[in-house]
């Protein structure tokens, strides 16, 4: 599955983010994220693992964003969606819902407080927020404990569906660590950004840890491509 989202300006910064699926979008983007749920549900339709992972190959693509207004997009549905902030190195889904980012899944994962102490409930109807919390010093660590794992077998039992916002895997190969508990990867590509090394570097990372790519999402798309006679929105499959 590949989506192409318009352009919009990057929401990466503090001061410019905002959740985007809303009543007062442009229709083309909310309909881009109801095709791009739509077939990320088929995707899942196969597995038994009602969780995936949104991730990027480099820092400011957009992949926060994407993940947030999918998991906006899923509650909409009237299923309980849980959104976990994975990037424990640079968070920003706080940032996006603007809520409180003091304590969060590394706390939990730490032992420090219980799930129930730290997630932030209902942050729209019918979805749950679990912000990133404490920047650990041992983040990969954490991400492979055998207490994050237990937490997560947990959730799954508690939410229709599981959405991760891991950290780039150009950078760091932490959301790779996830692999045995999502049914796979959406890959966020940003127009002008991620390049098509970037892109074939990623999704051999993710092969090579025997996992799979549900799909991408492109964000950022010009209006030129509007003008050349290309789809403002479009979606197919590919096969990895």
């Amino acid at each position: 599955m590949k989506l192409r989202l318009p352009f919009k300006k990057d929401l990466s910064k503090k001061s410019k983010s905002q959740v985007t699926v809303n009543n007062k979008n442009k229709f083309a983007i909310v309909e881009s994220y109801k095709i791009a749920r739509t077939n990320i549900m088929f995707s899942l339709s196969a597995s038994e693992k009602k969780a995936f992972a949104v991730t990027s190959y480099s820092k400011g693509e957009g992949k926060s964003t994407v993940a947030s207004n999918l998991a906006i997009s899923f509650s909409k549905m009237e299923s309980k969606v849980l959104l976990v902030d994975c990037d424990l190195r640079r968070p920003n889904v706080h940032n996006i819902f603007k809520i409180d980012n003091t304590k969060g899944l590394a706390d939990v994962i730490g032992k420090m407080i219980n799930f129930d102490q730290a997630v932030q409930k209902n942050v729209l109807p019918g979805l749950d927020i679990l912000v990133s919390g404490t920047i650990p010093p041992n983040p990969s660590e954490l991400m492979c404990s055998s207490t994050f794992i237990s937490l997560v077998e947990q959730l799954k039992e508690e939410y229709d569906y599981i959405i991760f916002d891991t950290p780039p895997i150009g950078v760091v190969a932490d959301a790779l660590l996830l692999k045995e508990l999502i049914a796979g990867f959406i890959v966020v590509v940003r127009e002008r950004a991620t390049t098509h090394g970037d892109l074939r570097n990623l999704t051999e990372s993710i092969k090579l840890a025997d996992s799979r790519v549900l799909g991408i999402v492109k964000v950022g798309c010009s209006q030129n491509e509007r003008r050349k006679g290309k789809y403002y929105y479009k979606y197919y499959y590919n096969y990895y």
